[in-house]
């Protein structure tokens, strides 16, 4: 039996990698063959599925406090993930976050200084922002934009959502009110017009432009490509040719549902072993009644309970896979 680990992460749980290192274990016990490939949608995890960091730089926080940033300098191809830079968890969650003065200006400083270190082409993975700045305080940490002439600019998104449905759309995960939102959508189309007068660029309906805040919006002003973050991931790991040696593939996340099958992991994943007709099984640590229907799927939660499910997330990983594996070798 040839097994395909290709999680997501388990949010609060567990990273990706380790997921997959569970899902090995129990492969391997089982008696079957498992390859590792922890994936993420461009978002928070991006990084250490494209190698893990290894350089620390002191940026400006999401709220304007120093904080030490990991990124990745390989082969002047530099992998920034902006959650490690301008991340809601830096600035403490909703509860403590500024949603109106929440800002981009860390990751526009570790992209000048991937810049300033020799990187040919920076990715940059867009999730898990505190902000919903339009990008613009990046650009303004980036310095001269023809400077990246030259430059293969990455922007990895994680979603669809266009450039003035931003705020709209997440600002209330990041803490901001009513009236706060109305403030951000003002000041979004506000963006749109200065992008145009001053850089040239149209951002108001490129798909994903509303990523991060905006911050997608902003990069495409320095000349970024905007990517599917899960479909970029793939293409760079060669998922598609692992699928193709695979019996089946095992994924999953904390928490599956409709959202899941929106450009993020499960869905990535359902599509590409779909396209090669491997089956797929997810694991989930709680499931919506909608995702459900979808996909074959397990819950930790239902199977186990909350509070093993929390506590010992590895081993009820490990324990439905080694059911399944042993299962499809009667």
């Amino acid at each position: 039996m040839r097994v395909l680990a290709a999680p997501d992460k388990f949010r609060g749980s567990l990273t990706a990698g380790e997921v997959a290192n569970a899902i090995n274990k129990a492969v391997n016990r089982a008696g079957g063959v498992a390859i590792k490939a922890p994936l993420a949608d461009g978002g928070e995890g991006t990084l250490e599925v494209l190698g893990g960091p290894n350089r620390i730089t002191t940026v400006t926080g999401p709220l304007g406090k120093p904080v030490e940033a990991e990124w990745r300098l390989a082969d002047k191809t530099a992998v920034i993930e902006m959650a490690r830079a301008s991340g809601l968890t830096l600035a403490g969650g909703p509860e403590a976050n500024d949603p109106l003065e929440a800002t981009t200006k860390g990751t526009g400083e570790l992209i000048r200084c991937a810049l300033e270190q020799g990187a040919k082409r920076i990715i940059v993975g867009l999730g898990g922002s505190a902000s919903t700045d339009g990008g613009l305080e990046a650009l303004k940490a980036m310095g001269s934009l023809a400077r990246y002439k030259g430059i293969e600019l990455i922007a990895a998104c994680d979603v669809r959502t266009d450039f003035l449905s931003s705020a709209d759309s997440f600002a209330a995960q990041k803490g901001a009110t009513a009236t706060q939102i109305r403030f951000l959508n003002r000041r979004l189309q506000r963006l749109v017009q200065v992008y145009e007068e001053e850089y040239k660029v149209l951002v108001e309906e490129i798909p994903g432009g509303g990523a991060a805040g905006g911050l997608a919006g902003g990069l495409l002003v320095a000349g970024a490509k905007l990517v599917d973050g899960f479909d970029y991931i793939a293409q760079e790991i060669g998922l598609d040719e692992m699928i193709l040696e695979s019996d089946i593939v095992i994924t999953g996340e904390g928490y599956l549902d409709k959202t899941s099958f929106e450009g993020k992991v499960v869905s990535g994943v359902c599509r590409y072993a779909g396209a090669a007709s491997v089956p797929v099984f997810v694991i989930a640590g709680e499931i919506s009644a909608e995702a459900a229907e979808k996909v074959d799927c397990v819950s930790l939660v239902e199977t186990f309970g909350e509070e093993r499910s929390f506590a010992e997330t590895e081993l009820c990983i490990e324990r439905l896979v080694t059911e399944r594996i042993e299962s499809l070798s009667q």
